[in-house]
């Protein structure tokens, strides 16, 4: 009966609202984003396809230095389902719901309440870097999870002597599939974190008694056998595989670490509050705990600071985060008198400011044209596109006029949201303000998902390939003006081979794990050989970038800054 009673108080409401936000409308839209989104599906598809099972490959590259874990569950899914926008999101979707369950067991275990771990979870799954991320096909959701469930088996491991084997078994099994995941950090996460716990705690003699051998063996088994197989087929040893990435944009450091309470704002607050822990019964458990979250966002802060940076690396910290703030909220709504009210006094301040500024866009900003391409209310800013949002610089105030539905939203979720959570601060109900904040929280992430489904033409190529496939043909060419991850999801929607303009993309240049075969590049004579020939071209392009060519020119389509141009007309097949 009890347990009955905990799943209908906490689990219930928590799968409930995991449907909302994560398995229903967000696995269909908005479409595939190129570069790392789409190309994660393109090598998923191709493994299924081509059998490329060992090393990642995606239109004649291969990602030598990517490990494959994702591109499995994404092929196998395809396999199942067949190929889909929602069959790709799939097992990322099914991740999340894994990582919120390990989130509330270990809240649980933590803390011995089953309300500390509602509130971690609810805080978690409310989280605005685990939402957007969530939806994308990005390593980080997985290396949460193992890097979760791992921590998980160290904390049971400690709790109860007689679990120690099965827990030591679990942690070398969930290091080695975030070593599958994502590398390094798979495995460095959870052993960092538990070796200083252990030295901070002086409590190092439980490494030895917690079955380490058994723990080093289930390792390998799950580990080796893909290294020795990516060994065979690459002709070398692939320990670049689980080194971190080094290249590519980084954000700033001072950006990058408030990043990590932006993304689970406004519930950092409570885990800022939980830092001070007071002379309670439970306060050396609840030191304890705050200790091992300390460890765990201070390792991933520290790995990711010196490799390199983008905005969803963070993901691997918010459980950490979320589980302070749970605990501590859980803490309060049990006390006759509530705290928080300082909290509840600067999140309303900031709640409003954030009004006020959403208001001014939607009364400023000009309502579009209908049918405008959003690209031609932009002004780029391709200095910043290194890093994942830097296309929120390309925002224009006529460009905010596109986004008047998700502003409304917001803005109505702003008022009521900060308004309702200090009005019943005040009144000592930290229950009800407690869930105008979470109620504040999920209609900003739908208002937000709309708002990037708006954007979306910017970030993919699908309107671009469903324009063109009714008149595309199989001997037809489809040539790229640009690096291939720029216009990945052209190749996934349209199931084919793209040809790379090598005046518009460089081969990729050594050490960065990727290698092209080079009959993927074609030089612009070679361009405009083909363009003068019989056959029909089609060239994807950027509309500032379009190259010279020898001969009429037909728009086939247009949309987000980008545009394919054909060398013959269409016959009435395609729409646009």
């Amino acid at each position: 009966m009890t347990s009955l009673r905990t799943a209908k108080r906490f689990v219930f409401p928590l799968l409930g609202l995991w449907v909302v936000l994560y398995a229903s409308f967000s696995m269909v839209k908005p479409p595939l984003l190129d570069g790392d989104d789409a190309l994660s599906a393109e090598i998923g598809r191709e493994m299924l396809t081509a059998g490329h099972w060992i090393t990642p490959w995606a239109n004649g590259f291969r990602y030598a230095h990517h490990a494959p874990l994702l591109y499995w569950t994404i092929a196998w899914s395809f396999g199942l389902f067949g190929v889909s926008d929602w069959a790709a999101r799939l097992p990322v979707v099914l991740a999340t719901l894994a990582l919120f369950a390990a989130t509330f067991s270990l809240g649980r275990r933590i803390f011995h309440s089953p309300a500390a771990a509602f509130y971690a979870t609810l805080a978690l799954m409310t989280s605005y870097g685990v939402f957007l991320f969530g939806h994308l096909l990005l390593r980080d959701v997985f290396l949460c999870l193992w890097t979760t469930l791992a921590i998980s088996c160290f904390w049971r491991s400690l709790q109860q002597k007689e679990h120690r084997l099965s827990t030591a078994i679990g942690f070398g099994a969930c290091c080695a599939l975030g070593v599958l995941t994502q590398g390094v950090p798979g495995l460095l996460f959870p052993l960092v974190v538990a070796f200083l716990y252990l030295l901070i705690t002086r409590q190092p003699g439980h490494l030895l008694r917690w079955y380490p051998i058994p723990a080093i063996v289930v390792f390998l088994l799950i580990v080796l056998p893909w290294h020795i197989a990516a060994r065979m087929d690459s002709g070398h040893i692939r320990l670049g595989a689980l080194m971190p990435a080094m290249q590519g944009g980084r954000v700033p450091l001072y950006v990058f670490w408030p990043l990590l309470l932006l993304w689970i704002v406004p519930w950092c607050a409570f885990s800022l509050r939980a830092l001070r822990i007071g002379a309670s019964p439970e306060a050396e458990s609840r030191r304890q705990a705050r200790l091992l979250c300390l460890l765990w966002i201070f390792t991933v802060l520290a790995f990711f600071s010196f490799t390199a940076r983008q905005e969803f690396n963070l993901l691997s910290a918010l459980p950490p985060m979320a589980l302070l703030a749970g605990g501590w909220l859980a803490e309060d709504e049990s006390l006759p008198h509530h705290q928080g009210r300082i909290a509840a006094v600067i999140l309303f301040c900031i709640g409003m400011a954030a009004a006020a500024f959403t208001a001014y866009l939607l009364f400023a900003a000009p309502r579009p044209a209908p049918s405008v391409d959003i690209a031609t209310l932009l002004r780029p800013n391709p200095g910043s596109h290194a890093v994942f949002f830097g296309n929120l610089f390309d925002l224009t105030l006529p460009a905010m006029g596109a986004f008047k539905v998700p502003l409304w939203i917001a803005f109505l979720a702003l008022l009521v949201g900060v308004s309702g959570g200090l009005l019943f601060r005040l009144r000592d109900n930290a229950r009800m303000a407690n869930c105008f904040l979470a109620g504040m929280i999920v209609a900003i992430l739908i208002a937000a998902h709309l708002a990037l489904n708006t954007f979306s033409p910017v970030l993919s190529s699908e309107i671009l390939a469903e324009a063109i496939k009714p008149e595309l043909r199989p001997a037809d060419e489809v040539i790229v003006n640009g690096p291939f991850e720029g216009a990945s999801s052209l190749a996934f929607y349209l199931e084919r081979q793209l040809l790379i303009l090598s005046s518009g993309a460089a081969p990729p240049a050594p050490g960065t794990g990727v290698s092209a075969n080079p009959s993927v590049f074609i030089s612009p004579a070679d361009l405009g050989t083909r363009w003068s020939g019989t056959a029909r071209v089609w060239l994807w392009s950027p509309v500032k970038t379009l190259p010279t060519l020898p001969g009429p020119a037909y728009v086939i389509g247009r949309s987000g800054g980008k545009e394919i141009v054909s060398n013959q007309p269409n016959t009435g097949g395609a729409s646009f």
